[in-house]
């Protein structure tokens, strides 16, 4: 018997889930993109998997440490769930080619726009990928989500909830 496969949103974090101001790692600092949470639990409620996928290269650049997108990702969940609503899996990618940390020195197929993030999820989770989208703020994501084999959708701030309802409505 197959697995029944769902849809999936995969999130860009900064510059569409919160404003993206440089190197964010600290909740005080963390701010929610208006309705940001309301458009995550409308891909829930439509029976999607919500996805998460972020460069970090704040990690290779020596600005914080994994454990703090951790914490910060950790926080973020806490937030949603007050509201109903879920993220079902994070992913980061903390590596950047010119990094300062020497662990964090290097080339990755994870660093959008390479797909791997993309694909990683596509693998572990049961995605209908004909019928999943990035939603991103960058060509960085767009070019990632078109790697894998998804359609990608520029958002260019207001809204979130607004722009993602409309979204759903035509898969």
């Amino acid at each position: 018997m197959s697995e029944v496969r769902q849809p999936a949103v995969f999130f860009d974090r900064d510059g569409v889930l919160n404003v993206d101001s440089d190197y964010l790692f600290e909740i005080e600092k963390f701010l929610w993109i208006d309705g940001a949470i309301e458009a995550v639990k409308a891909v829930n409620d439509a029976g999607y998997f919500a996805f998460v996928i972020t460069n970090q290269s704040g990690v290779a650049r020596g600005l914080y440490q994994e454990a703090d997108i951790h914490r910060l990702h950790d926080w973020m969940a806490d937030q949603l769930a007050a509201h109903g609503a879920r993220i079902d899996a994070f992913e980061y990618c903390p590596f950047h080619p010119e990094g300062l940390v020497e662990r964090y020195r290097r080339v990755s197929e994870r660093r959008k726009p390479q797909p791997g993030m993309i694909v990683d999820l596509l693998r572990t989770f049961p995605v209908d990928a004909s019928r999943s989208f990035v939603i991103g703020d960058r060509r960085s994501d767009m070019e990632a989500a078109h790697a894998a084999g998804l359609q990608g959708h520029l958002f260019a701030g207001g809204n979130l909830r607004d722009f993602v309802v409309p979204l759903l409505a035509d898969g």
